[in-house]
């Protein structure tokens, strides 16, 4: 591998570091955030409804971004905007004021979602280049972000730091980073790939197998999407925990995501896509049942490891396999990943308002309805793809 392969590879790895570490900052500080806002579970649902809103703008306009303008500028857009909006967060909290939080959230997802088309076709560039699995790996280092940013998450709530303090911190971190990673993203990729990836064909979305793909999408994202959302406040109103036991609960489960995401690989190649995103969902169904139906703080935290192992491989390797599920690649990607994105777009407030009604806990089933029908459609996958194939 030449050096300015190797350095593109790193900063990848960096770029896809810096949402994880933005994400559990937001997470983790939740709790806090709702007192501070003085907000019902239902008007929670309402601010997150900002993040999932953003992020299905993002990801329905970073394709066509990509194709006009490569991969570079997408990605310097969308890094640069997660830095400078999170303290934007932080502010609206110690405002109290919701609309600023949601605003906040929004740019957020505006981010998250636009950069994620361009990094996963920057990281698959990079694939094609050494010849060898990178992708999963890089998915791993967004994982990875979120366990760092979830522990300092936790001990800046033990401290009790305020949060604005907190997330305007960690832009000031993670800018430098931002900054030194973009200068070895080379410009000018995906321009032509997206282009040649317009293959004349029937709609895609009349294709059977790519639906039920979808649908084991639709499950997998939203269990992760209600964890990412909800997890703090589950574990402190539905299971009495304080706010910094909470938080470390969602440590638990982000680490159990990273854990999967860098040790998938063997998996995949062992078993191959269909029984191990099967067997996913249903650990990750066991895990969700003992949240939700058993009384005890201590199972329901040694459930969420069962919950994040299981949520871990799902969005990546549906995507994989959308991705070669039959001609026009690009097309079939994006279908699948707007319907991931469904998830965190309607998952958020949906569940808020069930929570307002039924409780936390009791608004989970929902997700463990999708999950079980993940794991029913899960043979739609087909038979084994090699590590490098998952995204």
């Amino acid at each position: 591998m030449d050096l300015a392969t190797s350095r593109r590879r790193l900063a990848l790895f960096g770029l896809f570091l810096i949402p994880g570490l933005a994400l559990s900052s937001w997470v983790t500080r939740t709790p806090d955030i709702r007192d501070l806002l003085g907000a019902s579970t239902a008007e929670m649902g309402l601010v997150l409804f900002g993040l999932s809103a953003g992020s299905m703008i993002g990801i329905l306009s970073s394709g066509a971004l990509v194709t006009r303008f490569g991969t570079k500028p997408v990605i310097a857009v969308a890094a640069l905007t997660i830095v400078s909006c999170t303290p934007v967060v932080g502010l609206g909290a110690a405002m109290s004021q919701s609309i600023v939080v949601a605003a906040g959230l929004f740019l957020l997802g505006l981010g998250f979602g636009g950069g994620e088309v361009a990094m996963n076709v920057d990281g698959a560039d990079v694939e094609r280049i050494i010849s060898r699995p990178v992708l999963p790996m890089m998915h791993g280092s967004f994982s990875l972000g979120t366990v760092v940013g979830a522990l300092i998450g936790m001990l800046f709530t033990k401290l009790e730091v305020p949060v604005v303090w907190h997330l305007g911190g960690m832009a000031l971190v993670t800018l430098p980073l931002c900054l030194f990673s973009l200068r070895w993203v080379p410009g000018g990729t995906g321009r032509e790939e997206q282009h040649a990836a317009k293959v004349p064909g029937p709609p895609v979305w009349r294709d059977r197998r790519l639906l039920l793909i979808g649908v084991i999408v639709l499950g997998m994202a939203l269990a992760e999407g209600a964890a990412n959302d909800w997890l703090p406040l589950i574990m402190v109103d539905g299971h009495g925990l304080d706010p910094a036991l909470s938080s470390g609960v969602y440590v638990v489960f982000v680490a159990a995501m990273t854990i999967g995401r860098f040790t998938g690989g063997f998996f995949l190649d062992r078993f191959g896509r269909a029984a191990v995103l099967c067997a996913s969902a249903i650990i990750g169904a066991v895990g969700l049942a003992v949240v939700i139906a058993v009384d005890s703080p201590i199972a329901a935290g040694a459930a969420v490891l069962l919950w994040g192992l299981g949520s871990a491989l799902g969005f990546p390797v549906a995507l994989s396999a959308a991705g070669d599920s039959g001609a026009n690649p690009t097309a079939r990607v994006s279908l699948v990943a707007t319907v991931g994105y469904v998830a965190f777009l309607v998952g958020p407030p949906g569940l808020g308002f069930l929570g307002e009604h039924f409780g936390l806990r009791g608004a989970m089933l929902v997700v463990l309805a999708f999950l079980v029908a993940a794991a029913a459609a899960a043979p739609a996958l087909g038979g084994r793809k090699p590590a490098a194939a998952a995204l």
